[in-house]
């Protein structure tokens, strides 16, 4: 089965990529399993940037998808939430308000600040900033757990200034992240391998290997696979190199979600 379930469109401030677009090319991939999953990133500090989109237009464009396309790939309706303090209830309230299939938590912020702007590095050292990131992200998940796989762990190293991250190392902050990965655990949260990193150059994907190996060390047993794509021509990005990299951490299954429950496939 293949499944790409962190995909983006032009319901994403981030992209214009067409959904109609997207599904024809996830065809043409062979891709199974599609899942749209357009930000709602609520109190993003960057004013003229709003990341949220019409839920009722969004799901009436997928229910026109489904019904054109719905014979030749499985199209699913998702979501991914920018974590920060003060919205796990109205994040809560939305999920109640409309059926996603699929809810990604993700941790786009440090400091009040997005990590894609490099002024978010000037006031503190690279290891700080990645600690205080790490930091924010168990208070967030915390306090809004009900979310069904963590997007992008160590997302922060994609922008760090020492070759992007590349001198980062799980050890290092291994005391946090491992408090993260424990409370995915204990709410059944599935853990995201997202491809991007290796797209990026970043020598690994999001989060490393490492991390994913401890997830499982810990008990973890749910893992997601993502490209992030934000055009058709990312979709499905080294998908194989995914697989085989979940292997060697010991899992045998990956999932994907609907209706919000875990449908498990062998890797």
């Amino acid at each position: 089965m293949f499944c790409d379930i962190h995909v983006h469109s032009s319901f994403s401030t981030d992209s214009d990529a067409d959904m109609e677009a997207v599904v024809r090319e996830a065809i043409s991939r062979q891709i199974d399993v599609l899942c749209f999953t357009d930000h709602i990133d609520w109190n993003y500090p960057v004013p003229d940037l709003i990341f949220d989109f019409d839920k009722e237009a969004y799901f009436r464009r997928i229910a026109d998808l489904r019904n054109e396309y719905g014979g030749k790939i499985r199209i699913l309706r998702g979501v991914e939430l920018g974590m920060q303090p003060g919205l796990g209830k109205p994040y809560a309230d939305l999920l109640k308000q409309y059926p996603f299939d699929f809810v990604i938590g993700s941790q786009h912020l440090v400091n009040g600040m997005d990590p894609y702007y490099p002024e978010t590095f000037e006031t503190k050292s690279a290891d700080e900033i990645y600690r205080d990131y790490f930091e924010e992200t168990f208070e967030n998940v915390k306090e809004f757990h009900s979310f069904d796989s963590m997007g992008h762990l160590d997302y922060i190293v994609r922008y760090g200034k020492k070759r992007k991250g590349r001198n980062y190392s799980y050890k290092k902050y291994a005391g946090i992240i491992d408090e993260i990965l424990k409370l995915l655990v204990r709410y059944n949260i599935a853990l995201e391998l997202n491809t991007c990193g290796l797209r990026k150059q970043l020598g690994a994907p999001n989060p490393r290997p490492e991390i994913l190996r401890r997830y499982r060390e810990l008990g973890g047993t749910l893992v997601t696979i993502g490209s992030d794509a934000h055009k058709p021509l990312f979709l499905g990005y080294a998908f194989n190199t995914a697989k085989e990299i979940l292997k060697t951490c010991g899992f045998t299954h990956f999932v994907y979600y609907e209706d919000r429950k875990p449908k498990f496939e062998l890797l």
